[in-house]
């Protein structure tokens, strides 16, 4: 097997939400001095354990606040985890706020190099897929305008067509297959597929069931920032549907 791709051990995350609103910087300080800052503890993950093969496409379920989108970050390695650890062994491509990455004032032509460079790929590379990222984007007649007078679904096609353009050996979606209209959601459906059979390994996640059983094999459940189920997709799609549903 090799070494697996994801693994998560006993990993917390804790985030400090300040009650207070502090309106500027010398303002925070005197009421840091003072002690006067109160800060409520937040734990968007608790001990949470699960490991991914390579080549195992897993599901990642919950409801708003569950800690999905920040389980991600955490494994992207946009966010240091409290406690335990993740490993990563792999080439990573995180879709996570598709086109997050973006620089607004820039065209979509010039965000497509500065987006490949920032994965990783010589501007060679991108070169030889420049014209198969803008035809799966929908946006050759966009594609010299600024990405500020995009739509948030244009430059969420965009990002993903660079995204899945270069060949990661982990995907990380987040929602991402939600973006634009029917059509292009099976166009991006069709290709993440198409490349499982490279051996891509994806870490998705989706509130829709029939999303994860369309393209995963399994799935976790995380719930108030704990992980409550792990197994074969269809179990825990069926588990999850039950949860909606209002029954455990």
């Amino acid at each position: 097997m090799g070494k697996p791709a994801i693994v998560v051990e006993n990993m917390s995350m804790l985030f400090n939400l300040n009650k207070e609103k502090v309106d500027n910087l010398k303002e925070y300080f005197i009421k840091l001095v003072t002690r006067k800052l109160h800060f409520t503890e937040f734990w968007a993950l608790q001990d949470i354990s699960f490991t991914v093969e390579k080549g195992e496409r897993v599901g990642v379920l919950g409801f708003n606040g569950a800690g999905k989108s920040t389980l991600l970050k955490v494994i992207a390695g946009v966010l240091k985890p409290t406690k335990g650890s993740v490993k990563v062994n792999g080439v990573i491509a995180p879709m996570l706020e598709l086109g997050a990455g973006f620089d607004m004032n820039y065209s979509g032509k010039e965000n497509i190099y500065l987006y490949g460079a920032t994965m990783g790929y010589s501007r060679k590379f991108i070169e030889e897929k420049y014209d198969e990222i803008v035809e799966f984007s929908e946006l050759n007649d966009f594609i010299d305008v600024p990405v500020k007078n995009y739509s948030s679904g244009m430059r969420a096609r965009l990002g993903f067509a660079i995204a899945t353009a270069v060949e990661p050996e982990i995907l990380i979606l987040d929602e991402v297959l939600s973006v634009g209209d029917a059509k292009f959601r099976q166009k991006s459906e069709a290709k993440v597929r198409s490349m499982f059979d490279k051996g891509t390994t994806v870490l998705f996640v989706s509130h829709s069931t029939q999303q994860v059983l369309n393209i995963c094999n399994k799935a976790i459940i995380l719930d108030h920032g704990k992980l409550i189920a792990q197994g074969d997709a269809k179990e825990i799609c069926a588990q999850y549907d039950r949860m909606v549903k209002g029954g455990k």
